[in-house]
């Protein structure tokens, strides 16, 4: 039978990629708080970067259900706290800002987490 690309290790280097992005995005915004004028700075929901790739669902069997990509919905969570604007014009909040760096901690040890576990599974699967 033949195997296919493994894409998991694929999406799991993109994320960090676009959490390192992300994390240097909120490392500037924190060091520019107190900047006169400084526009807070964030990158696009790593859902947007997912939508962009081309990975389709697959089966390796007839009795498993496949689902075409429209037949999936998604929806994006929109903040209802929006930037405040200080005197000065700078829209850094550091409680925002420290809650985003506390998320991409959480993704970062969730996706090393998740690729450590596949990469154990593949190692028992290649020696049993």
């Amino acid at each position: 039978m033949p195997v296919g690309p493994i894409h998991l290790f694929d999406i799991a280097s993109l994320q960090a990629r676009w959490l390192s992005i992300r994390q240097t995005a909120i490392a500037t915004n924190i060091s520019n708080a107190n900047s006169p004028g400084f526009s807070a700075l964030d990158v696009h929901p790593f859902q947007d970067v997912l939508d962009k790739t081309q990975l389709n669902l697959s089966t390796t069997n007839v009795g498993h259900i496949s689902i075409t990509p429209t037949e999936l919905t998604t929806t994006t969570a929109k903040s209802n706290d929006p930037w405040e604007v200080t005197r000065s014009g700078n829209s850094v909040s550091l409680e925002q800002e420290m809650m985003k760096a506390g998320d991409v901690n959480r993704s970062y040890s969730l996706n090393t987490s998740i690729v450590k576990a596949f990469n154990a599974m593949l190692t028992q699967a290649v020696k049993g």
